[in-house]
């Protein structure tokens, strides 16, 4: 979906697991209002967007073309990129790969690359918390079980995640809407099992090199409580930009944009302008 002025100065925003363009929803009309043209896209495998089949489609060199796509279709040489969760793995994938199509990056509660590779490697407190990302990659019962009762345990894993009113019972409609289209659950946990499947190769590399780094300015929003991704991979991240600048929400979660509406969209403005 697109909101705000045609001829406004783009600005992309990428979203995670298990979401769809509508977790932007507390941002779209405050970015469009502030003269930004919004662009906010289903990702592969998302809502109503195209569903391949194959794990070896939800690649994530696969996913970071998929946007460069998008700034072509859009006309954009050089991109304001905002992403979320896996939203933000394929953000820094661009910044790393393709520099010269961002103007500037922001990422919310997911660390650079190397960080996560060296994290998954050497922090057992880290690979403790991504167990559920070696849960995925069973395939058919993870699509039962998630499915079953009326998606009853993604709704809990989504819900228990957050703060008590992060998510509402109409959000959660919602969601299960986007849930609902065929083959979506099994696309988007490819994306997952894709990332396994390299072996971390690309995606998570442990070898930090000049070549890993991000030369654009970069602005990171990270919610202390989040139950998946630790905040001591915070500040390793913003060591490996060039011109990089951290704010921490101690009462958020993983869902900083849901829990921080009005804060994080003041920092996107004042940022992206």
């Amino acid at each position: 979906m697109t909101d705000g002025p045609e001829n406004g100065t783009a600005v992309i925003l990428l979203h995670g697991f298990p979401e769809f363009h509508y977790g932007w929803r507390k941002q779209i009309p405050a970015l469009a209002e502030a003269g930004f043209r919004v662009i906010v896209p289903d990702q592969r495998g998302y809502n109503l967007s195209d569903k391949p089949k194959g794990i070896s489609a939800y690649d994530v060199d696969i996913l970071a073309k998929d946007i460069i796509g998008l700034f072509d279709y859009f006309g954009i040489q050089k991109a304001k990129l905002v992403g979320h969760d896996w939203g933000a793995v394929v953000a820094w994938k661009i910044a790393i790969n393709h520099p010269e199509r961002l103007e500037k990056l922001v990422i919310l509660n997911v660390p650079h690359p190397n960080v996560m590779a060296d994290f998954l490697l050497h922090n057992i407190n880290q690979l403790r918390k991504s167990w559920y990302v070696f849960f995925f990659q069973i395939p058919f019962f993870v699509e039962w079980i998630l499915t079953r009762n009326d998606f009853y345990h993604l709704t809990r894993m989504l819900v228990q995640s957050g703060r008590k009113n992060t998510f509402t019972e109409e959000n959660i409609i919602e969601y299960k809407k986007a849930w609902s289209q065929k083959g979506t659950i099994t696309a988007m946990l490819n994306w997952y099992r894709a990332a396994v499947r390299r072996g971390w190769k690309d995606l998570f590399t442990a070898k930090k090199n000049l070549k890993r780094r991000v030369k654009i300015p970069v602005l990171m929003l990270w919610g202390r409580h989040d139950i998946a991704l630790s905040h001591d991979m915070l500040e390793p991240s913003i060591q490996l930009c060039d011109d990089g600048e951290a704010v921490t929400f101690n009462k958020a979660t993983h869902w900083v944009q849901h829990d921080e509406p009005d804060e994080i969209n003041k920092r996107l403005i004042e940022f992206l302008r």
